[in-house]
């Protein structure tokens, strides 16, 4: 999915200008590629929360630029909150590129009916494919994934024009049997009576 933001040109790039900017709701953001001159670059935060909800690749500057781009990278705050800053690549959406993708797991495994747990060891993937089609994730089904068994890379869905970067070798996912929970000690299960004080100060007689 390709979205479109609109970007503003920065001319101070200091700290206190960059603090200006996100108190104003504005995320800053460098774009660079291509052999050409760095451009440093403004978005409305609106806009790039937007960006993460439909987990977008590629999107189309408009504004005080007019271009294609990758999202390279994006810089959190202590918290995995807030964006702080994004890296922005140019790209030609028929050029082909490497990058990180989600992986989903579809179905439910014959070996968690029967009992096991399912793990998902990899949650993303590398793969190679043009700029314009890259996909939001790669599936792997799971339906058939017995207690013991397990699934790679190898074993993704791949659409068409995208090859996986990762070695296919990679277990994305295994189905282990649940381990049984130790049982304590009859002596340490049983509380001893507890020993009530009168707390009157004066002796039995």
């Amino acid at each position: 999915m390709t979205d479109v933001i609109q970007v503003t040109k920065r001319e101070s790039t200091g700290t206190a200008a960059t603090r200006r900017l996100r108190r104003d709701g504005h995320v800053p953001a460098v774009l660079y590629g291509h052999g050409e001159e760095n451009q440093h670059l403004a978005i409305p935060e609106v806009q790039v929360k937007g960006l993460l909800r439909h987990h977008s690749k590629t999107v189309q500057l408009s504004g005080d630029v007019d271009e294609t781009a990758l999202v390279s990278d994006m810089q959190w705050d202590p918290l995995g909150i807030e964006v702080l800053h994004m890296d922005l690549i140019r790209v030609n959406l028929k050029e082909k590129v490497e990058l990180a993708v989600p992986v989903e797991l579809h179905g439910e495994a014959v070996g968690v009916r029967e009992g096991g747990l399912l793990l998902e060891n990899v949650h993303e993937v590398e793969i190679r494919c043009s700029a314009g089609s890259i996909p939001d994730s790669l599936v792997l089904d799971v339906n058939d994934l017995g207690v013991g068994q397990h699934k790679t890379a190898s074993d993704l869905t791949l659409p068409e024009g995208v090859e996986l970067v990762t070695d296919g070798d990679v277990v994305i996912a295994h189905v282990e049997a649940k381990r049984d929970e130790e049982i304590a000690e009859a002596g340490d299960a049983l509380a001893e009576p507890e020993v009530i004080s009168k707390g009157s100060g004066e002796a039995e007689e």
